[in-house]
């Protein structure tokens, strides 16, 4: 099926909320991605269900876009259909014993997390930074300030391509730092809403500990358009201590940076493209891996048309056999 007859099969469903050659880029947190096949924006967690459903049926390649946070699109952007999670509902149970709260997938994490806050329900301050959706921290089992979602998910409802619409607790999803079942299963697994366990405290014990985060974030984390964390952090180290001894903090490719404020951090000054952004990484990776044998492995995923050569170099164990010596690298990042 052509992109056009996608788009036009969609628009009877769905009408001016479908359209083609939509640039992604200012639906991603770092500003930079190139156009969807075709871009569908869905406002619920029925219509989400609907429109993977639908999908599925037509074997067409989709993925869902919520915060676009921990995400590299490529520049030459994503065949198929990006399907842009705007489901908004959540509630508050403040009367049961524990105190809970459901979202839908769509969303923003750090809003829940404050809103929980204000109603005096404590679990979540550690996501008020986050600016991803719950749907994608589910699925990256998101954390901070020593906090992560496995830790306080009580359920969350999945549509799956082959099991239906089923309800899963936290222990059913194999979390792992910034893992999950869920991960793995790509676009065969949907998330439509989550569960999460609170308990009381008084607001202004947990608004303290609000300030606190916040301001801890501030000091160490720079602003502007960027992803997040680039890397995981490694046993018993931290991927940003081990960027900025390298030297490369303030690093530039383009209108890409490593942040001079959090050398895990890539920052985007303004016009930024994927391929800049994928060379700060490369150089990164591969001159922590020179200087003190430590392989990096990205949190950031790619998404998109991207050249295969180009993920094995990032996403792989290693970018080449471990008896070869390494590649000189160029001031640009690449090998």
């Amino acid at each position: 099926m052509t992109d056009l007859a996608l788009y036009e099969r969609l628009q009877r469903f769905f009408g001016d909320r479908v359209q083609r050659k939509a640039l992604l880029a200012p639906y991603t947190s770092a500003r930079v991605g190139g156009p969807a096949d075709v871009l569908i924006t869905v406002r619920s967690a029925r219509e989400l269900a609907l429109v993977a459903r639908r999908l599925w049926a037509w074997e067409v390649p989709f993925w869902v876009l919520g915060g676009g946070s921990n995400v590299l699109v490529a520049d030459e952007g994503v065949r198929g259909v990006v399907v842009l999670n705007r489901s908004r509902k959540a509630a508050f149970v403040a009367s049961a014993e524990p105190p809970a709260v459901w979202a839908e997938s769509g969303v923003n994490f750090g809003s829940l997390a404050r809103r929980a806050a204000a109603l005096g329900l404590a679990g979540l301050e550690w996501a008020a930074g986050i600016p991803g959706t719950v749907g994608g921290a589910v699925v990256g089992n998101a954390g901070a300030h020593g906090g992560e979602v496995a830790a306080v998910l009580e359920m969350a409802e999945i549509l799956h391509r082959e099991r239906g619409r089923r309800f899963y607790p936290a222990e059913a999803l194999a979390f792992a730092y910034r893992e999950s079942a869920l991960k793995e299963a790509g676009s065969d697994a949907v998330v439509l809403s989550a569960t999460f366990r609170l308990r009381r405290e008084p607001p202004e014990v947990i608004q303290e500990r609000l300030q606190t985060y916040k301001a801890q974030r501030e000091r160490t984390q720079p602003p502007g358009a960027s992803m997040g964390s680039m890397f995981k952090n490694p046993p018993d180290d931290y991927a940003g201590r081990l960027i900025d001894a390298a030297g490369l903090k303030g690093t530039t490719v383009g209108d890409a940076e490593i942040s001079t404020l959090h050398a895990n951090f890539f920052v985007n000054h303004g016009s930024a493209k994927a391929q800049e952004i994928w060379a700060l990484m490369y150089l990164a990776r591969t001159t922590v891996a020179r200087k003190f044998g430590v392989w990096l492995e990205p949190e950031i995923r790619p998404v998109g048309d991207w050249p295969p050569e180009a993920l094995a170099a990032l996403f792989g164990p290693q970018a080449w056999p471990s008896d070869e010596p390494l590649p000189r690298i160029s001031e640009e990042g690449a090998a």
